[in-house]
């Protein structure tokens, strides 16, 4: 079986050497590029597994680099982990925003590291293998579980692969309350190790990416989330 390919784009030399060695060691293929620009080409040449991307780079920042990986149909479905040394809520949101399927925040031990990368993938392949469930349809809002689209009063939504499974979940469920811990089990899987709020902050990029007022995923304070029904 072929290794599983990961790009790093990180400039800080210490850093990548500590990325690379760690993942190295658990037996992927690294390729490493310390410059914004040159790793987009690159992630386009070698159309990798999964990207760990650096937020701040020279060349061209993390963001426009996601973005640009999203937004291109031959790498659409590459996996992104941000590495950033900024944990500010807003740097999280404005990563996962643009379609990043989680990200670490500097300093991170190895063994996080190594667990965020094997909970992406797992992830990953998942959404690639799941078999195939009804549409789920609520008022206007139409999740096709087989083509993995969402649409609203027939526009469509552009989620990340955790965005569509939390929304998902909520929708196959109307009515009844989630807690943080159960989504994040059912989303991301009960072994990935995850940071607090996470849920909030992709709740938050769906409610966004809807536009709907009011937001059709319910905050029910102290506990978590539910769907509102009827939509």
């Amino acid at each position: 079986m072929s290794k599983r390919k990961i790009i790093i784009i990180e400039d800080e030399p210490d850093i990548l050497e500590v990325l690379s060695y760690n993942l190295r060691r658990e037996g992927f293929e690294i390729l490493a590029c310390t410059d914004g620009s040159q790793g987009l080409a690159m992630v386009k040449r070698e159309k990798p597994d999964l990207v760990l991307l650096d937020l701040m780079l020279p060349g061209m920042d993390g963001v426009e680099i996601c973005t640009a990986i999203k937004k291109n149909p031959d790498t659409h479905n590459t996996l992104i982990i941000m590495v950033t040394a900024k944990g500010e809520e807003s740097d999280i949101v404005l990563g996962l925003g643009v379609g990043a399927d989680d990200y670490i925040s500097k300093p991170f031990s190895p063994k996080e590291l190594v667990a965020r990368v094997k909970a992406v993938l797992r992830r990953g392949v998942l959404m690639e293998t799941q078999a195939p469930q009804e549409t789920v349809k609520l008022g206007e809002l139409v999740i096709d579980s087989v083509k993995y689209r969402v649409t609203y009063a027939g526009r469509e939504i552009k989620l990340t692969a955790t965005e569509f499974r939390i929304l998902q979940y909520l929708a196959s469920h109307p009515g009844r309350v989630f807690t943080r811990e159960q989504l994040l089990n059912h989303a991301l899987g009960d072994d990935v190790v995850v940071v607090d709020r996470n849920i909030d902050v992709h709740v938050r990029g769906i409610r966004k990416k809807l536009d709907v007022e009011p937001p059709p995923i319910e905050t029910i304070r102290g506990v978590g989330y539910r769907m509102a029904d009827p939509l």
